[in-house]
């Protein structure tokens, strides 16, 4: 709901500005909103006026550092990033680019003189490399890729540059079928993996090796050609995909290389080593690690290769292991292997004794460094907060993104002695709004364990009043409820819109140990629920929270956790918002693009009567449960989302209108399994409130008549 009155100049009527690609022509830029808040009020037009902080980058010598920040525009249905430069030690930023296109994939070349980077090329419509002086004069187009360009990574010797391309799938159309028929739409499929994630798969990435001459990107060689996998992965795989040895003359990549059936069902990509000179590519793993190796990193002698292995086939969101491989020897270490929390972002030090990363911890995401020889590990830096990114400047020093459930990525440097901001890009507008507490509390769980949630309360929160309250459920279902800040399932707009959320890290979610991460899968409907049971009568027995109305809300398996909830609530749930949820387990199982997951999650399939942990999972699938059904119910969905497709949403709208149900459903043909364009967001957090607030508020009893409901 649109509760304060905006004043977006920006937004509305974008400026014209020259372009620095060099044309002379007059292009709309998107250029930062100016925004009025009333009453410190968080809304959805303002949750898009938020600068979007997705890169840092320090130059070579650590002095500077070059960051892409984005904002959106609400009238163009579209957002933009530019580069922007910050010296290390903070202060104002300095824009770097003025462009209709958005810039992305930093890289510092050339000694730290100029910045490459990815940007749309307007007379051909493809995606190239750029790149401009560390001043922002002297732009130069390096690439004229015909496919476009997804992702890239320069040699550090700038001689050559690894580069993923978009080519035709290797499935070829029978040509008789089609010989008098050029305005079909049909496509006949006779294999596995024929769309993945918001798309049908025509064309794959590949990786394509150049020379640069001149700051010119020659034309590019496949080095998997005839090859039919992908390299980088889809749909996330990008410049972490490569990684160069730091004489030039050797890289690694990722790829999975399996298709149809075998992909789908097998998450096991491996590391590849492609020699320059010789034109030969050795595999570096591949017995012993069935599951995903992915981010390599080399030691900066080269002589160690870092990266993260998950030790289970199928297993998605098994433990990450920190491996290092011994170049000469081929022999890999675990440096983790006494450590019981996912590595993330990994990045060595400039001497080669340490190797930083992220990781999630107790609810939080802090900076660790690990001693390569005696697997010590050191933490940096910590607190109430996500560390989304760590680069070192030095041995002592990094670079990082920062946010929490009060504040978007802003740039931090870090160190042992410290933390220090060193951008304020939301400053201005974080100052006019009222934000809601933050608190850690800790809830008994039914197996005797102890759940970390997160309880947020709403702005000038008063503990005297009565309150409505949200339980909110976590997707993935292995997904942290760490300190993220996100622009749907945002914590800050629920507690300005008058909520109190409990946001439980139930089990089956990383940073509290593997037992407790792995416990969910072959468990659907288990224990997890029960967690969410629990969490949901300890914020119910609050004496500020009106227990008579307490909503639950989720998206993906957070969405099937409502629905689930939906047919077990005993009265615990007077509304229920589910967006791109699962609904019907024995349906998901054949649906999902990435089958690796169903059949390890889920245990196997459903006509397998003799596998107990399948029959289980099935047996507690939502829709076994609509006869139970008695709360209203929101329900979201993208047309284009093929991870778990909108029918499962649409059979749960028309089974909750079928059962007399006070339902809604909101559906988007141009989303995925996220909500993207702003305008898109906006009207989801309109009707998101506008549901809630029917529900949860209008119907409230007055204060002094409500009483908290019994724990359960």
């Amino acid at each position: 709901m649109n509760k304060t009155n905006l004043t977006m100049c920006a937004m509305l009527m974008p400026m014209v500005l020259s372009g620095c690609s060099g044309t002379g022509e007059q292009e709309k830029i998107i250029e930062k909103p100016e925004v009025k808040v009333e009453d410190g009020m968080l809304t959805p037009e303002v949750l898009e006026a938020f600068g979007r902080i997705t890169e840092a980058v320090p130059s070579p010598d650590g002095k500077q550092i070059a960051l892409t920040m984005s904002y959106e525009d609400i009238a163009e249905n579209k957002g933009n990033a530019e580069i922007y430069l910050i010296t290390a030690e903070g202060g104002e930023m300095k824009r770097l680019t003025k462009t209709a296109g958005s810039e992305s994939n930093l890289q510092w070349i050339e000694n730290g003189e100029r910045i490459a980077f990815l940007r749309m090329d307007k007379e051909s419509e493809t995606m190239q490399i750029y790149s401009i002086k560390a001043d922002g004069s002297g732009e130069q187009k390096m690439s004229s890729e015909s496919r476009g360009i997804e992702s890239f990574k320069i040699s550090p010797d700038g001689k050559h540059v690894i580069y993923s391309s978009a080519i035709d799938d290797f499935h070829k159309p029978d040509e008789e079928l089609y010989k008098d028929l050029p305005k079909t739409t049909g496509k006949v499929i006779d294999d596995l993996g024929y769309k993945h994630w918001d798309e049908w798969v025509s064309k794959i990435p590949h990786p394509f090796l150049a020379e640069i001459e001149g700051n010119k990107v020659k034309e590019g060689k496949d080095i998997m050609a005839d090859e039919p996998y992908e390299c980088p992965m889809r749909p996330f795989g990008g410049a972490e995909s490569f990684a160069w040895t730091p004489d030039s003359k050797q890289l690694v990549y990722v790829s999975r290389k399996l298709k149809g059936k075998d992909y789908v069902f097998s998450t096991d990509s491996n590391l590849y080593l492609y020699d320059l000179a010789s034109g030969k590519t050795e595999q570096l793993t591949g017995e012993g690690f069935p599951g995903y190796d992915t981010d390599p990193v080399f030691s900066p002698d080269g002589k160690s290769l870092a990266w993260l292995s998950m030790p289970t086939a199928k297993y998605e969101s098994d433990k990450k292991r920190l491996m290092v491989m011994d170049m000469s020897t081929r022999q890999s270490r675990d440096l983790t292997e006494n450590w019981d929390y996912w590595p993330e972002n990994i990045a060595w030090g400039k001497d080669g004794k340490k190797i930083w990363f992220t990781g999630y911890y107790q609810g939080t995401e802090p900076v660790f460094t690990i001693d390569v020889n005696d697997c010590r590990i050191d933490t940096i830096a910590a607190g109430q907060y996500d560390y989304a990114t760590v680069t070192p400047i030095d041995n002592e020093n990094a670079i990082t993104l920062r946010h929490s459930m009060r504040e978007p990525n802003e740039v931090y440097a870090v160190n042992k002695q410290g933390v220090k901001q060193l951008t304020t890009a939301n400053k201005g507008l974080l100052d006019q709004l009222k934000l809601g507490e933050v608190k850690k509390v800790i809830v008994p769980t039914t197996d005797g364990k102890e759940m970390t949630c997160w309880e947020i309360l709403p702005p000038d929160f008063d503990p005297n009043k009565k309150y409505p309250a949200i339980l909110y459920c976590q997707g993935g279902p292995q997904q942290a409820v760490s300190q993220f800040w996100s622009y749907r399932w945002n914590f800050m707009i629920m507690a300005a819109h008058g909520y109190i959320v409990i946001a439980p890290n139930r089990h089956g979610v990383p940073g509290f140990g593997t037992e407790w991460n792995r416990e969910i899968s072959g468990d659907y409907g288990g224990q997890n629920m029960q967690d969410y049971y629990a969490a949901t009568d300890y914020i119910k027995s609050r004496p500020y929270v009106d227990a008579e109305h307490v909503g639950a809300i989720g998206a993906s398996y957070g969405g099937f956790s409502v629905y689930w909830l939906a047919g077990h609530n005993d009265g615990r749930y007077a509304a229920l918002v589910a967006h791109a949820g699962i609904f019907n387990v024995e349906s998901q199982y054949l649906e999902t693009e990435e089958m690796w997951f169903a059949d390890f999650d889920l245990g196997g399939p459903y006509w397998d009567k003799e596998n107990a942990v399948a029959q289980r999972t099935y047996a507690n699938s939502p829709h076994r449960y609509v006869d139970r059904w008695e709360a209203p119910m929101l329900i979201t969905v993208g047309e284009l989302d093929y991870r778990i497709l909108a029918s499962q949403g649409m059979m749960a709208f028309n089974a909750a209108k079928m059962r007399g149900l006070d339902a809604e459903m909101l559906v988007f043909p141009d989303e995925n399994h996220w909500v993207l364009k702003p305008q898109n967001a906006i009207l989801w957090q309109r009707t998101f409130f506008r549901f809630l607030d029917k529900h949860l508020k209008s119907a409230a009893k007055p204060a002094e008549s409500n009483k908290p409901a019994e724990s359960k």
